[in-house]
């Protein structure tokens, strides 16, 4: 061992507290307690300590970067409880941790509705290396507090100006969805749409003008790939036919299918933003009395297990959630430049929208 070896050997906690003028027990919080500090105070600390050489006995051996802590805070648009419960978000944390796995990061979940201003986001932003933003974000002040941190930013189905972020092709794979689905040339389609506008109740869509910003929702994107689909055929697809469903539950995509099956005359088509919402409306059609594929067609979108295993099997677009976790894994980890991926969308057809007999 070297002189130099042995002398950086020696140094205490003590000893860089002395040398930076805070006390010892300052030292140990700007590395296994984060959210007692500043965030300029602990980067700080931990600069410092990097030149003299200091590291905490309490850390692991291997740290991911130098002045780092090691985790991601994943920002989700809904609850907690909805996105370990819902497959596709579900589908997409695998992923994500597959990869920070290997990165050996850790992960902490944060719901949108949770960051406030204040103390409550300065402790989440000093625990984490950066933020990974899934889903479409309605709380506005959430969504400026996360633009204003100087932290990696990646969006997830979302888009956040001057930064990273990863989604389906939401508007490709829902115009090939309906181009199939019109080829039976059905009079009258219905649309349970998800999130469409502002609105905390299943309802119909009216007035066009209170449709979210189409570079901010998917479920819009989806809408406009209708849209293009209908129009190929020189066709509109009327609002007084779309029904806005708040949360992607049975409970509600249940009470939107009943309405629209009830509807005089009734849909021949049924195009649903989630194959939650299919899955919920194939129940409410077989209820009623209603053969799916003869009287009734559906297409849902997700390609979610149940989906495939249900009867008859949906008709449905299928994104790839898993490699959309992955995706948004390296994006974090290799946050040189900025990068927006578009992963590509697949039909699988099944019972419930055949194949045209002609």
């Amino acid at each position: 061992m070297t002189e130099k070896e042995t002398e950086l050997r020696r140094l205490t906690i003590k000893d860089v507290a002395r040398h930076l003028g805070v006390s010892a027990a300052t030292i140990s919080n700007a590395f296994n307690r984060p959210d007692q500090l500043s965030v300029q105070l602990r980067e700080r600390i931990l600069h410092e300590c990097k030149i003299l050489g200091y590291r905490s006995p309490g850390l692991p051996p291997r740290s991911p970067r130098p002045g780092r802590v090691g985790i991601v805070g994943v920002v989700l648009s809904d609850c907690l409880s909805y996105n370990l419960k819902d497959t596709v978000a579900n589908q997409f944390l695998t992923g994500l941790t597959e990869e920070l796995d290997r990165a050996q990061l850790n992960l902490l979940m944060l719901s949108a509705k949770e960051i406030d201003s204040g103390c409550q986001f300065r402790q989440h932003e000093a625990m984490v290396d950066g933020f990974i933003i899934y889903g479409q974000m309605n709380n506005r002040q959430a969504y400026d507090q996360l633009i204003r941190q100087r932290k990696t930013l990646i969006s997830v189905d979302c888009t956040i100006e001057e930064n990273s972020s990863i989604q389906s092709d939401d508007f490709g794979g829902a115009l090939v969805g309906a181009r199939h689905a019109l080829m039976h040339r059905p009079q009258r389609v219905g649309v349970l749409g998800l999130r469409l506008i502002d609105s905390r109740h299943v309802c119909r869509v009216y007035d066009p003008g209170e449709l979210f910003d189409e570079s901010e929702s998917i479920s819009v994107q989806r809408l406009s790939g209708y849209r293009a689909a209908f129009a190929e055929r020189n066709r509109q697809l009327l609002h007084d036919c779309i029904w806005n469903i708040p949360v992607n539950n049975h409970a509600c995509a249940q009470q939107a299918a009943r309405e629209a099956l009830l509807c005089n005359p009734r849909p021949e088509l049924l195009l649903c933003m989630s194959d939650t919402i299919a899955i919920a409306a194939l129940q409410e059609a077989q209820k009623l009395g209603i053969r799916v594929p003869e009287e009734l067609k559906i297409v849902g979108f997700d390609g979610i297990p149940e989906a495939l295993n249900c009867y008859p099997s949906l008709t449905t677009v299928q994104q790839n959630s898993i490699e959309k976790g992955r995706q948004a894994g390296r994006l974090f980890l290799d946050a040189q430049e900025n990068k927006h991926i578009v992963l590509p969308t697949e039909l699988l057809i099944g019972g419930s929208c055949p194949r045209p007999s002609t």
